[in-house]
């Protein structure tokens, strides 16, 4: 069985995770398949959303810590510099939505792939962990950089600190993820969303996508500079076009992504 099933179902690209008997734990095989994968659907003009989730009870148990301590592994530098970053860069940089879709506990690394996704929908059975201190490392995978931008300064360093399971519900209300959702209605809602997104101006998203990563580094003057070189893009964009025409022809627009 394939670390990683790729499924392409119209315009909507399903990445799952699938090490279910080791509730999705990274090893560097499947972590290096994964980013070859997000390349694929990054790459696929007919792909306009993505959709990453895991096989079996867990959404992802981070890393694999066998592998991790193995002396013949990739060691703990290069399983970060190697698996992790990449992985958060390519789901950042890449021009269309990409929806998390946590099915159950998210951990460790888990967790914070999670949340560089743009949106997060978790069935209400999921948890999320910011494993990392109690096997004394600090969090990775862009956690210290995401978590205190979605939930505030206090409680990340508490929540990092303290490794307290956080159900998804909770993860809703402090701002953590998008939504949680009834397990009885979760893939519904799931394909749902996607097909929603995929059907929208992705090129704009995209470029909205460049617009909140640069924020998250700018200052005020550096984003309205941003925001008018990136709306210029927009402007000049087929769905720009086909946007204002079906406004003012009161039909339903039909985009295309570019």
């Amino acid at each position: 069985m394939p670390l990683i099933h790729y499924k392409k179902e119209e315009s909507i690209a399903w990445i799952t995770l699938q090490r279910p008997e080791k509730f999705n734990a990274f090893v560097r095989e499947m972590a290096l398949e994964l980013q070859l994968r997000l390349d694929e659907a990054a790459q696929d003009e007919q792909v306009r959303c993505v959709v990453i989730s895991g096989s079996g009870k867990a959404f992802c148990a981070g890393q694999d810590l066998a592998e991790a301590i193995d002396p013949e592994g990739p060691q703990l530098t290069r399983i970060v510099e190697e698996h992790y970053n990449p992985i958060i860069l390519k789901i950042r940089q890449m021009g269309k939505p990409v929806i998390a879709a946590v099915n159950g506990v998210a951990a460790g690394a888990g967790a914070n792939i999670a949340l560089a996704c743009d949106v997060v929908m978790a069935a209400s059975s999921a948890t999320f962990i910011q494993a990392f201190s109690k096997i004394g490392l600090i969090p990775d995978s862009g956690g210290t950089f995401m978590l205190p931008r979605l939930v505030g300064f206090a409680r990340a360093t508490a929540l990092m600190m303290l490794g307290e399971k956080v159900s998804a519900t909770e993860a809703q209300q402090m701002g953590m993820i998008y939504r949680a959702v009834d397990d009885s209605e979760f893939i519904n809602e799931v394909e749902d969303l996607a097909k929603k997104l995929a059907s929208y101006p992705t090129y704009a998203l995209g470029l909205t996508k460049r617009a909140l990563n640069n924020s998250l580094v700018q200052g005020l003057e550096e984003q309205l500079n941003t925001e008018g070189v990136l709306q210029t893009l927009a402007g000049n964009s087929h769905d720009y076009n086909e946007g204002v025409n079906a406004f003012l022809e009161k039909r339903t627009p039909e985009f295309k992504g570019f």
